[in-house]
């Protein structure tokens, strides 16, 4: 296997296309000329109507000193394309009267009716995958778990009562966890547990020498004994990303939180990032690399079915080019670890993948 510095070569100078920003800023030709921004659209789907490189969205605002925010449009704002004296094109932004007051002729004062529209198709994913994380194992050992009520059940759901072990973090709207599996990177080095949201709980009762009583609310699937306790606000996801290009990160997709060996779009990757490598809204591209070849005679692939072959030995290897198949976007960091939505792919994508700048 390559080093992590030979292989961002690879990924540099073969896989990814050196784009200026001024030209990958163009302007798609069939963008269009004006555009009103509706209810259930997405920043990303949007900057795709004008741009290859959605990602790019803000440099387009750049010269625009009136929007301060280019990751914050709102269901009713219109966008339009504009020429330039000097030929350049450029989009202007008009905000809905709806959220605008006039308090002289030429003095607005802007307020919010209406939350601005996500960066990314949230409502195509299932709520609770959302919730999911990944936590330290033995942090994830350290909090209450549920423990047993008043029926001597081995199975609850929504609307039970259930007695847990004390909530030293005095916070009332809890959810409710279960560790999925551990994770471990391509070395083998492990990152931590990926613990599934099953329900939320409210804690009805903290007086009692025994715990506390919680009531189960909205509950996914059964919940058990011994499924853990934490505050509801925990590791939520964010609805809007400012969207940053990866630079020079470098990492792999070690699992899905759908649980399937391959991925496609609108699936969600765990990545080998955490929080000192990416945050929130960062986009990277996905990269896929051929087994290596043996110039032999005859030609033959290094792996065949997950194990080595070992005439390697005798012959030159050649390693393939790391090709894209797909981007993501970075939503949910931890210590180890991220999850990332893909957004776009051109063929099946796997576990082991490499991620890096798109």
């Amino acid at each position: 296997m390559l080093k992590l510095s030979e292989m961002f070569k690879v990924l540099c100078f073969v896989a990814i296309s050196s784009v200026s920003v001024a030209k990958a800023t163009e302007i798609k030709q069939n963008a269009p000329e004006q555009y009103t921004v509706k209810k259930g659209d997405t920043l990303w789907q949007i900057a795709g109507m004008y741009l290859d490189q959605p990602w790019l969205w803000p440099k387009l605002w750049q010269k625009n000193p009136y929007i301060q925010n280019p990751h914050l449009i709102y269901p009713g704002d219109i966008i339009r394309l504009i020429k330039r004296p000097d030929g350049e094109i450029e989009l202007e932004l008009v905000r809905s009267e709806k959220r605008q007051v006039k308090l002289s002729p030429k003095t607005y004062k802007t307020i919010k009716v209406a939350e601005p529209i996500p960066a990314l198709p949230w409502e195509l994913l299932n709520s609770y995958i959302r919730k999911d994380m990944v936590i330290a194992t033995g942090d994830y050992e350290s909090l209450p778990y549920l423990l047993g009520d008043q029926e001597g059940a081995v199975r609850f759901a929504t609307g039970d009562t259930v007695l847990g072990k004390h909530n030293s973090t005095g916070e009332t709207q809890l959810k409710v966890i279960r560790a999925r599996k551990e994770i471990f990177n391509h070395e083998g080095e492990s990152l931590g547990l990926w613990v599934q949201h099953i329900s939320s709980a409210e804690q009805t009762s903290a007086n009692l020498d025994a715990g506390v009583l919680v009531e189960l609310k909205d509950a996914k699937q059964e919940v058990k004994p011994g499924d853990r306790l934490l505050p509801a606000t925990a590791a939520e996801a964010q609805s809007n990303l400012a969207l940053n290009a990866a630079t020079t990160q470098l990492g792999k997709i070690i699992a899905s939180l759908h649980d399937h060996a391959l991925l496609g779009k609108y699936d969600i990757a765990i990545l080998d990032l955490g929080a000192l490598d990416v945050e929130p809204g960062t986009v990277m591209g996905i990269y896929s690399q051929g087994p290596n070849i043996i110039d032999g005679d005859p030609i033959e692939y290094e792996e065949v079915e997950g194990l080595t072959n070992v005439s390697f030995i005798f012959n030159d290897q050649i390693q393939q080019p790391a090709l894209k198949v797909g981007e993501l976007v970075v939503f949910k960091v931890f210590d180890a670890s991220s999850f990332g939505l893909i957004t776009s792919s051109t063929k099946v994508i796997r576990s082991g993948s490499w991620v890096a700048k798109p």
